[in-house]
């Protein structure tokens, strides 16, 4: 059932990690307390910051986010014409930020200057709307239906609790499902904006959002990272990763080219989106490399595994046990077909087909005075040798 939730270890390290740093600055508040002046007026700039970063790297939810966020700082400490209002109605605001969370996490990201934005703008209209009607209807429900003991008991819940609980539920619900920093960013403010509201949390907003200000850049800079060094259909690093890793490589490293075996016809048989399919798991097999082996993807079919300080007999070793593994591995894949006359009159087809796949194998060890464009060839030829000796092997 694990399987399901795969965003649990993100969601449970960023609330754990978020809780200690929330904790250590209530506790050592007499250290940020005397800087609380400029820390108030260097969140403006951080705001900015973060808008912006956000935006350039297509994550419009979080300038959004730190938008209405800026917004609402603004509220609380200057005098805005709408200050006033927003503190009689209390109620209304803490739903309000509620459904904006839960909004921001279900929408997808997209260019914050495009006419996605109205549509998110009309959106937003549409949460403080529904906000203000759930109030109203709350509130004659109450009223109305006062002498009733389920009522008196529980009714006291029903305007804000509820919702509030609705609300956690499905943003906590979307975090588990999704390995995703972003979602689990959001369910932290939606834990800030609900605690600070039940003042359980009695930090300042300003420490309060500049720590969650820095944890939004955290985020889209690791994301960033990411997009710029992970292959985003087998999640494995990128060619770009490989060559940042040369430059790091020692004297004393063994380099493996991979090939999928007759993955062209494959494809041709079954069609691209199978062969993605395929592609992640054979990705997944590979990831499980042994031996200090770092497997990268480096385009179509092929991937590269570099050993670090690994001699070919080590590295042999590794590359035998990942060949056999993915021979003997059954991959069932989903072949999508059209509805026949017979399927439409309630009869069921199994429309899965188990498959397997080969890998071929070459291997290089860098010798004196070798470049690793140079081993990149070498395993690149050897490769070739394998595939020309009937495949599914390891040559040098």
């Amino acid at each position: 059932m694990l399987q399901f939730f795969k965003g649990l270890k993100i969601t449970f390290l960023t609330l754990v990690i978020s809780s200690i740093i929330f904790t250590l600055s209530h506790y050592f508040s007499n250290v940020w307390l005397p800087w609380t002046p400029i820390i108030g007026n260097v969140l403006y700039g951080l705001f900015i910051i973060i808008i912006i970063f956000a935006a350039q790297f297509s994550r419009s939810r979080f300038s959004l986010l730190s938008a209405l966020w800026l917004l609402f700082y603004l509220s609380i400490e200057q005098q805005m014409p709408w200050s006033v209002w927003l503190e009689v109605n209390a109620q209304w605001q803490v739903l309000f930020g509620a459904t904006l969370f839960v909004l921001l996490d279900f929408i997808k990201d997209r260019g914050l200057l495009s006419v996605h934005t109205l549509y998110r703008f009309f959106l937003l209209g549409l949460c403080g709307a529904l906000s203000f009607l759930w109030l109203s209807v709350s509130q004659w429900f109450l009223i109305t239906y006062a002498e009733y003991d389920v009522v008196i008991n529980w009714g006291k819940y029903l305007t804000i609790e509820l919702p509030l609980l609705l609300s956690v539920l499905a943003i906590l619900t979307r975090s588990l499902l999704k390995a995703s920093l972003l979602n689990s960013a959001i369910l932290v403010s939606y834990a800030v904006w609900c605690l600070n509201y039940y003042q359980w949390l009695t930090l300042p907003w300003s420490i309060l959002l500049t720590i969650l200000v820095a944890h939004y850049l955290l985020v889209v800079i690791i994301d960033s990272y990411f997009l710029a060094y992970r292959d985003e259909l087998t999640n494995l690093p990128s060619r770009r990763a490989l060559n940042q890793l040369v430059l790091s490589l020692g004297r004393k490293y063994t380099v493996a080219m991979l090939d999928i075996d007759h993955f062209k016809k494959f494809n041709d048989t079954y069609g691209h989106d199978i062969g993605d399919q395929v592609l992640k798991l054979v990705a997944v097999k590979l990831a499980q490399v042994r031996g200090g082996g770092r497997v990268f993807r480096y385009g179509g079919e092929e991937f590269t595994i570099v050993f670090s300080r690994k001699d070919a007999s080590h590295a042999r070793v590794e590359l035998e046990r990942l060949r056999q593994a993915i021979a003997d591995y059954k991959i069932v894949i989903r072949q999508p077909q059209r509805k026949t006359k017979q399927d439409r009159k309630g009869s069921k087809r199994d429309n899965t087909k188990s498959v397997s796949v080969t890998i071929s194998i070459g291997l290089a060890v860098k010798a004196p005075k070798q470049k690793f464009e140079q081993v990149l060839k070498l395993s690149d030829q050897a490769l070739y040798r394998a595939k020309k000796k009937g495949r599914n092997n390891v040559s040098d």
